[in-house]
């Protein structure tokens, strides 16, 4: 097990079961896996501890941001999950072109951005629920069918148990 995979399987771990508690943590986790792509696109042929140096400094700049600009760390951390999250659902089933990804990715980081913004608790739970799940399956190789199954039942997981944690996310009444 590389670096770089022991750490997304611990920060999927993390994101999967206190990703609403430690925001922060969430932020931080989409400046990792932003910085780790970001490091195997760029950098190719580099050694894994540099990709796994980038991912971690990107990381810290995340966590610096949720504390330093809360809102708008909000409003980024929205929109580069949900860019992610959808182009990863459209790839997965093959269903956009390589050379269209940055519009699904635009149009899923919008979404994600509006919705974290409007429902917070709720986007955020689900949300590091898909990101943890995703990162700890893509921690293991596994078959298609397999890694479905594993992901779901681990968005499952993450939703149960941050809801628990949390007391369910709070209802502003009118």
């Amino acid at each position: 097990m590389t670096p770089l995979t022991f750490a997304h399987l611990a920060l999927g771990v993390m994101l999967l079961t206190l990703g609403r508690k430690l925001f922060w943590l969430f932020v931080a986790a989409i400046g990792f896996v932003a910085g780790a792509h970001a490091a195997t696109a760029w950098l190719h042929g580099s050694p894994p501890l540099v990709t796994l140096g980038v991912a971690v400094i990107m990381g810290a700049l995340g966590a610096w941001l949720a504390h330093a600009a809360q809102k708008l760390a909000i409003a980024l951390a929205g929109f580069f999950a949900g860019g992610y999250l959808l182009t990863l659902f459209l790839n997965l089933g093959m269903m956009q072109a390589p050379e269209r990804q940055w519009v699904s990715f635009l149009l899923g980081g919008i979404a994600g951005a509006v919705l974290m913004i409007l429902l917070f608790d709720w986007t955020l739970i689900v949300l590091s629920s898909i990101g943890g799940a995703h990162l700890i399956t893509m921690a293991f190789h596994l078959g298609a069918a397999i890694a479905f199954v594993l992901f779901a039942a681990l968005v499952v997981c993450g939703l149960l148990i941050q809801s628990k944690l949390i007391g369910g996310p709070k209802r502003k009444t009118p």
